[in-house]
């Protein structure tokens, strides 16, 4: 014979409820079938004509009868229909494998003697027990419908061919075209070369802009927690400024000043006898100037942080290294260096990560210009995210913008992983645990 957790466990998957209640909890295992019957009376055609919305994306376009104007199916709404109600199907079938556990554990202390907790000692163990999960559960659907539906929405339109202008909903419906539109971006010669492109100078950028405010804002640590200088603090205090101050307001004083026409820095360059510098009206000035720019706002954050490495140093190790004859560089290089990077290790890949997506500084300062005429829907200065801005929001091309925000996150996320698994701060951390 089958005991009664196997018995409680099978008529819980037949029934929500019916486990509880073949244990005589019966208030739980009556709410569990009211929500079962519930959901299946109100919302089985609901989720059968979401799920067709998912699958179809409708069959009906817009049509006229006249001067008036018939609306169809609208492909966008039925997805986003469709996954809400996939998420809420995800959500009810993790119920009802609770349910199923719930009755199967009820079941194995009735086996060992255990009398199933009446109704007043089930609310009283799941208020002392399960209220951190009460609490957890509005973060937990908020999550769902918050974050995890918009990414679903995000990777589902890149298998479609919602596009302008034969593909923008309601007037036209969307299709689900599968790896159509990735195979686009790498072989059709319009989509490809603007793709490699504004994928080399997107790592490029960010490697330079890592690379760049890291360096400078360690020389400026260096030199500012040298002996010899004095008032420490007031130096730190201005070169913090460029960060403290909002960056969009900063961003566009840069523009005005490294304007090629009226720029104060080509009226300089003029007033000296020297030619104007095309700042932003060439694809290379224009580069150089967001990189320079970029090491503005961010070395003081760099600074700050290794002054702060930089005092915790322990100082018998550098009067060790005076002991033994050490030249200053041997030990910037030997103590100072090793001890900066094992600290800012991981925030270094996490700026790398942040340039890779660094919208602002982009649009605000050049708008992805100068404009190259091999490029489709994008600038010579123009990184993968300012491209995925343009496309979306001036060129509707919203599949191909999806499957580029794809890529990025899979870059991104490889790149990120492999360097902090390779990062000796994490592998530390993972000794120590």
């Amino acid at each position: 014979m089958r005991g009664p957790a196997r018995i409680g466990a099978l008529l819980s998957f037949l029934l929500m409820g019916l486990g509880q209640i073949y244990h005589r909890q019966y208030l739980k295992g009556i709410l569990f079938i009211l929500l079962e019957v519930y959901l299946l009376v109100f919302w089985s055609l609901p989720f059968r004509y979401a799920m067709w919305g998912l699958t179809t994306l409708g069959d009906t376009p817009q049509s006229r009868n006249g001067f008036q104007v018939v609306q169809g199916d609208h492909s966008i709404f039925l997805m986003i229909e469709g996954i809400i109600f996939l998420i809420s199907f995800i959500l009810f079938l993790w119920v009802y494998y609770l349910n199923v556990r719930d009755a199967y554990k009820v079941g194995q202390a009735r086996e060992r003697g255990i009398k199933p907790n009446t109704t007043k000692q089930t609310l009283a163990n799941v208020w002392e027990n399960g209220f951190p999960y009460i609490l957890l559960t509005p973060s937990i659907l908020f999550t769902m419908f918050l974050t995890i539906l918009p990414l679903l929405f995000g990777v589902m339109i890149a298998f479609t061919n919602y596009s302008g202008p034969n593909h923008l909903p309601p007037k036209a419906l969307v299709d689900w075209v599968g790896f159509d539109t990735f195979l686009n971006l790498f072989q059709l010669k319009t989509w490809s070369t603007t793709f490699y492109g504004v994928f080399g100078w997107t790592v490029l950028w960010a490697i330079l802009s890592t690379a760049t405010t890291f360096f400078l804002g360690l020389i400026f640590a260096v030199f500012i927690n040298h002996k010899g200088i004095k008032l420490k603090r007031l130096w730190r205090s201005i070169y913090i400024l460029p960060w403290a101050i909002p960056q969009f307001v900063s961003i566009l004083i840069m523009r005005n000043i490294f304007n090629g026409e009226f720029g104060p820095l080509n009226q300089y360059l003029r007033a000296l006898g020297l030619e104007a510098i095309p700042w932003l009206s060439d694809p290379m000035w224009a580069k150089v100037t967001l990189v320079t720019v970029n090491m503005w706002f961010g070395f003081p954050f760099w600074m700050v942080l290794m002054s702060g490495v930089m005092t915790t140093i322990d100082k018998e190790m550098f009067e060790a290294a005076d002991v033994d004859g050490a030249t200053p560089w041997s030990k910037f290089w030997k103590i100072t260096m090793p001890i900066v990077m094992f600290s800012t290790a991981p925030l270094l890949i996490m700026s790398f990560a942040g340039n890779f997506n660094n919208f602002n500084i982009i649009y605000l300062l050049t708008q992805g210009n100068p404009v190259n005429v091999e490029y489709s829907y994008a600038g010579s200065t123009d990184i993968l995210i300012s491209w995925i801005y343009k496309m979306t929001l001036e060129q509707s091309q919203f599949a191909t913008a999806s499957v580029v925000s794809i890529l990025i996150f899979i870059v991104v996320a490889t790149l990120s992983i492999w360097n902090f698994r390779k990062t000796k701060a994490f592998k530390e951390e993972d000794m120590m645990s």
